[in-house]
């Protein structure tokens, strides 16, 4: 028997060593033509998503950041479709409903250019205010304006507000729609402002002040919410002015829960203000009638299904997740974004400056890597044609990127996904560029996106 050499017994180690710590990766085995694709070149190639969407009543549009134009731009390419095609009805965004109610009455009203649009949209001065504050929404709702002119009073598009942030504004924005015969919800009003009052300038502050036992407004907000809902018959208002009260004071209720939970969990106030936000897309569907649609747009890792992420394994839930179980999948379709590589707007801290960051390209690894692989072009994918495959069904590492970002280190980028049941179809932009963000006066509060960053 022939004795191997200890260099020949080195190259086998090294080899059982390189064999046994490769990792595998779920792509590995995911064939080229199990993966079909449809090309995005002009808004004509939306066709075959329009065909998907059907009849689905909610439709989720869910950017890969808070910063890329072309996000912001193709989902308002979808958005206008499936105004002028389905029937949809409003648009609701990822931002305050209060500052989102005025960029609503601007829509409605009188024929305005794009200049004005772009004043609006400057209500949006909370940081980070580029979300909403930008050119590519003011081009939007110049548009949806224009298309309004033409529409009676009664089916007008219209653009709301989802989020939970501003209760203090809210708390004030409702006093207008009460009479002076409604001296207890008034007194109620004043009672949670005065609570409020030592931290108008920022709310977080209040949480520690709970967190401190030296404050709490619980029982104020909530029985300000009551006394409203009591008012109006205890049921979602169809009427406007009266959903209009309705809202601000439930973002006051939900508001305040969920400050006092962000200081103590962060995946306690995630589900707050996701539960808000679903709370909202079902009351507006309520509000606008049993024939209404709605078209949201937020962050994907808000619209694509918790449940197929590692979102689930820490007990949190989002709104993809939670319509889908209210409404049923089969009237809901959510829409995921993503890039290879490019450019983006964000901030390397909380309340920073505005930046234009490199997005370096993805790992091959990654969903996006081995969508560049394919073909470094723009494409739509349908999930009913990516359930066949295999590999597919496991998890995926997928981009996210929030309003804080470091391209030098993205580790912590990637969400692992299973991608065919996290989302409906998948709009992949191979290079993208940074939003054309508004110039902007900040006032001091606490960032809308606090502390999630999506």
């Amino acid at each position: 028997m022939r004795l191997l050499s200890s260099r020949s017994w080195l190259i086998i180690l090294i080899c059982i060593i390189s064999v046994g710590c490769k990792k595998e990766n779920a792509l590995d085995s995911v064939a080229a033509g199990d993966v079909p694709t449809h090309p995005l070149n002009s808004s004509q190639d939306l066709d075959i998503l329009l065909q998907q969407i059907g009849n689905a009543r909610i439709v989720l549009l869910g950017e890969a950041s808070h910063g890329t134009s072309e996000f912001y731009t193709w989902r308002a390419e979808i958005s206008k479709r499936l105004m002028q095609e389905k029937g949809f009805n409003a648009i609701a965004v990822e931002g305050e409903w209060a500052d989102s109610y005025r960029v609503n009455n601007f829509i409605k009203g009188p024929q305005k250019d794009s200049a004005a649009a772009v004043e609006v949209l400057k209500e949006y001065n909370r940081w980070p205010t580029w979300m909403w504050g930008n050119y590519e929404v003011a081009s939007l709702i110049t548009w949806m304006n224009n298309f309004n002119q033409t529409k009676p009073a009664s089916n007008k598009a219209g653009f709301y507000g989802l989020d939970v942030y501003c209760l203090w504004e809210s708390s004030q924005e409702l006093m207008p729609y009460l009479s002076a015969s409604d001296t207890a919800i008034v007194s109620a009003s004043q009672q949670v402002q005065q609570c409020f009052q030592p931290f108008s300038a920022d709310p977080q502050q209040y949480g520690y002040a709970v967190a401190n036992a030296s404050a709490n407004c619980r029982a104020q907000a909530t029985n300000l919410w009551n006394m409203i809902l009591a008012k109006t018959g205890n049921v979602t208002a169809t009427n406007e002015a009266q959903f209009v009260m309705q809202q601000n004071a439930l973002v006051v209720k939900n508001g305040e829960e969920y400050y006092r939970q962000s200081v103590s969990s962060y995946e306690g106030s995630w589900n707050v203000r996701d539960r808000h936000m679903a709370q909202t897309v079902r009351r507006l569907l309520e509000h606008m009638g049993p024939n209404s649609k709605l078209n949201v747009w937020e962050h994907k890792t808000h619209v694509g299904d918790a449940r197929y992420t590692d979102m689930a394994t820490q007990g949190m839930v989002n709104v993809g997740q939670l319509v889908r179980e209210e409404f049923g999948e089969q009237n809901v379709f959510a829409v995921g974004f993503g890039t290879y590589q490019g450019s983006v707007i964000a901030s390397n801290s909380w309340g920073g400056a505005i930046q234009i960051m490199p997005v370096p390209p993805s790992p091959a690894s990654s969903w996006e890597g081995f969508l560049h692989r394919l073909s470094p072009a723009n494409k739509i994918l349908l999930s009913s044609e990516l359930r066949n495959s295999a590999g597919l069904q496991n998890s995926i590492g997928h981009r996210a990127i929030g309003v804080v970002y470091n391209p030098g280190n993205e580790q912590g980028n990637y969400v692992p996904s299973v991608i065919p049941k996290r989302y409906d179809a998948f709009v992949f932009i191979d290079q993208t560029s940074a939003l054309h963000p508004i110039p902007i006066q900040m006032r001091k509060e606490p960032p809308d996106t606090y502390p999630s960053g999506y």
